[in-house]
């Protein structure tokens, strides 16, 4: 098996043929993990409100202050970009144009949860950040409905 693989790329006439999981029609497709991004957003971005800075000029708490703010600004971010992705595997795998059929306002739905995400990394805004859990849900909601199916939105946190 190994001798043919090397012979066959020594061969610079021969083709190998190749398959691929990723980008397949496995129809392996879940908004769970856009929901779990989502909520992660929410979450960094409730934390940032609630975080305290210190009162006094002390370095150390300063220090570990800035250490966990920006923790929690780089974690929002992540998440952000990883909802953003979610949403748009969905959109450019997953939908079809039958979707838009049955779901005329699937696009606008799907544009204003990417451009949400794009909101909620670029600022702290918690109307945002709950927005964007709308707009899952609603993604949510129309991916399972378009399977026949009455899954429940159901949070983490």
């Amino acid at each position: 098996m190994l001798s043919k693989f090397i012979e066959t790329l020594l061969n610079k006439n021969s083709k190998i043929e190749v398959h691929a999981h990723c980008d397949g029609p496995c129809g392996v497709y879940d908004p769970a993990s856009t929901r779990v991004a989502a909520e992660a957003v929410l979450a960094m971005t409730k934390k940032l409100i609630a975080l305290t800075p210190p009162s006094s000029t002390n370095s150390e708490e300063w220090t570990a202050y800035s250490n966990t703010f920006a923790r929690f600004v780089a974690v929002k971010e992540e998440q952000a970009k990883e909802t953003k992705k979610e949403i748009l595997i969905l959109w450019t795998d997953y939908f079809k144009p039958v979707h838009l059929e049955t779901y005329p306002d699937l696009h606008e739905i799907i544009w204003k949860a990417a451009k949400l995400c794009s909101a909620c990394k670029v600022s702290v805004d918690l109307a945002q950040a709950e927005e964007l859990m709308n707009y899952v849900e609603k993604i949510h909601n129309i991916f399972w409905a378009s399977k026949g199916r009455n899954d429940a939105f159901v949070k983490a946190s």
